[in-house]
C-alpha cells in the first residue's frame, strides 16, 4: 500500500513539475519509474522498463516521420492551401471539418487512436498555417476522433460493448455510441465557443497582415496552392493508402505508416535527413516517458486506490457524476481501452444493486462517457499526437499544458454531464 502511494507521489510530482519548469516530462517520468521501481519496490531495471509502450513508439515515429515527409517536401503546404479554399477561405469552418473527418473515419472502424495519428499533422499544419490557434484545432478535431470510439466497429467501442455484453448489459451498442457522440460534440462546440472560434468567423485566408502566433509569422493573403508534382502526388497517395490501409482493411498504423515513410524515402520523394530531422522527437520522448510511469502505477497496485472509495460515497443521486468523474480522472493517466473500461465496467451491475437498485446502463454509460472525455489530455495518446503533430516553431511547452487542463476539466464536465443525462 506504501508503495502504491510513492508511485501516485511520483505521478503528481512529474505533472506538477511539467507545468512549473522546462524539463521534458518524459526525461523526469523515466527517472522517478526507474527509482521507485528498483530502490522502493524492488524489480530490476528490465521489470520496471517492461511498461515502455513499444506499441506506441512505432504509431508516434511512423507516422510522424510520414508527415514530416509531407510537411518538409511542401505536399502539406499544398493540401493545406486547397483546404483553405475548399472553405471558401472561411478559417472558422477548418475546425469543423476536421471535427467532421474525425467523426467518420474514427466510426467506420479507425478508432480515436488511428484516426488521430492519420488527422493530428494535417490538421495542426492547416491551423498554423491559417492564424488558428492550436489548441482550438486539437479540442475540435481530437473531439472529432473521440466522438467515434464507441462504434461497435472501432476497438475501444468492441472493448466497451464486449465487456457489457458479458454482464449482461448487451444489444446497446448504437446508444451507446450516440451517447459518447453527443457528448464528444457537445463539449467540442464548447470548447471551440470558449477558446474564441467564433472570431475565426470574421477572418478569411489566414490573420491580419503582419500577425505573429507563436512565433510563426502568419500571411495575410491566401496561401499559395503551389503546383502539385510527382514527389507531391506519391505523398498525397501514400497518405490516402494510409488511411484505407487502417480505416479499411485494419492494417496497424504505425507500421503501414513506416511502410510508406520508407517507400516514399526510396522513391527520392523528400531528403531522408531533412524529414528525419522534423521528427517531433522531444515529444516522443515525453510521451513515452510517461507511459512508464504509468505502467509502475498500474503495477504497484496505486490505481486501485482511485477504485476502492467508489461504492462508499455513492448514492442513487450522485453515482452516475461519480463513477464519471472517477474514471475520467483514472483515465487522464491511463489507457481507456485497455484499463480503465475493462476494470471499471464490470463493477456497473454490483454498484448499481448496492446503491440501491438502480439500473446498471445509466452507470456503465456514465463510465464510457466519462473515460472518453478526458482522453484529448497530453497524457493520453489522442492528446499526444496531436502534441506531437505541432509544426516546427509551435510553442509545444503552452500546447501540452492547455490539453492538460482540458483534459482535467473534462473529468469535472463528463460528471456535469452525465449527471444531467441519468439522474
Amino acid at each position: 500500500m506504501t508503495l502504491a502511494w510513492i508511485s501516485i507521489a511520483a505521478l503528481v510530482i512529474a505533472v506538477g513539475l511539467s507545468c512549473t519548469t522546462t524539463i521534458n516530462v518524459g526525461i523526469l517520468s523515466l527517472t522517478l519509474a526507474l527509482l521507485v521501481g528498483v530502490y522502493l519496490g524492488g524489480m530490476s531495471p528490465a521489470a520496471v522498463l517492461e511498461g515502455f509502450p513499444t506499441d506506441l513508439l512505432i504509431t508516434l515515429v511512423g507516422v510522424t516521420l510520414l508527415f514530416s515527409i509531407a510537411e518538409s517536401n511542401g505536399t502539406l503546404a499544398r493540401v493545406t492551401a486547397r483546404a483553405v479554399r475548399l472553405c471558401r477561405g472561411q478559417v472558422g469552418l477548418l475546425p469543423v471539418m476536421f471535427f467532421v473527418l474525425g467523426l467518420v473515419i474514427a466510426t467506420i472502424g479507425a478508432g480515436a487512436t488511428p484516426t488521430s495519428a492519420l488527422l493530428a499533422p494535417p490538421a495542426m499544419a492547416v491551423a498554423s498555417r491559417a492564424g488558428i490557434p492550436l489548441l482550438v484545432m486539437a479540442v475540435m478535431a481530437g473531439n472529432g476522433a473521440l466522438a467515434g470510439t464507441l462504434s461497435p466497429f472501432a476497438p475501444t467501442g468492441i472493448v466497451a460493448n464486449g465487456v457489457m455484453a458479458r454482464i449482461g448489459l448487451g444489444g446497446v451498442e448504437w446508444q451507446t455510441y450516440a451517447y459518447n457522440a453527443f457528448a464528444h460534440a457537445l463539449v467540442g462546440i464548447g470548447g471551440f465557443l470558449v477558446l474564441g472560434g467564433l472570431r475565426l468567423f470574421t477572418r478569411r485566408e489566414g490573420a491580419a497582415a503582419g500577425e505573429r502566433r507563436e512565433g510563426v509569422p502568419v500571411d495575410s493573403a491566401e496561401p499559395d496552392a503551389g503546383e502539385m508534382t510527382t514527389p507531391h502526388w506519391l505523398t498525397l497517395a501514400g497518405i490516402v493508402a494510409l488511411i484505407a490501409g487502417v480505416a479499411i482493411f485494419g492494417v496497424n498504423v504505425g507500421m503501414m505508416a513506416l511502410v510508406v515513410s520508407t517507400l516514399l524515402i526510396l522513391l527520392r520523394a523528400v531528403d531522408e535527413g531533412e524529414a528525419i530531422h522534423g521528427m517531433p522527437w522531444g515529444v516522443i520522448l515525453m510521451v513515452t516517458g510517461v507511459s512508464v510511469l504509468i505502467a509502475l502505477l498500474q503495477e504497484t497496485k496505486g490505481m486501485d486506490l482511485f477504485t476502492a472509495g467508489l461504492a462508499r460515497i455513492s448514492t442513487p443521486e450522485s453515482i452516475a457524476p461519480i463513477v464519471a468523474f472517477g474514471t475520467g480522472v483514472i483515465s487522464v493517466y491511463s489507457s481507456t481501452s485497455g484499463v480503465v473500461l475493462p476494470a471499471f465496467l464490470p463493477m456497473a451491475p454490483e454498484l448499481a444493486e448496492r446503491v440501491g437498485g438502480l439500473p446498471p446502463l445509466p452507470i456503465a454509460w456514465s463510465m464510457n462517457i466519462g473515460a472518453s472525455l478526458v482522453d484529448l489530455s497530453s497524457l493520453s495518446t489522442v492528446g499526444a499526437l496531436f502534441l506531437a503533430g505541432a509544426p516546427p516553431g509551435s510553442d509545444t511547452r503552452s500546447l501540452f499544458n492547455g490539453l492538460l487542463v482540458w483534459g482535467l476539466s473534462m473529468s469535472v464536465v463528463g460528471a456535469a454531464l452525465c449527471w444531467i443525462l441519468f439522474r
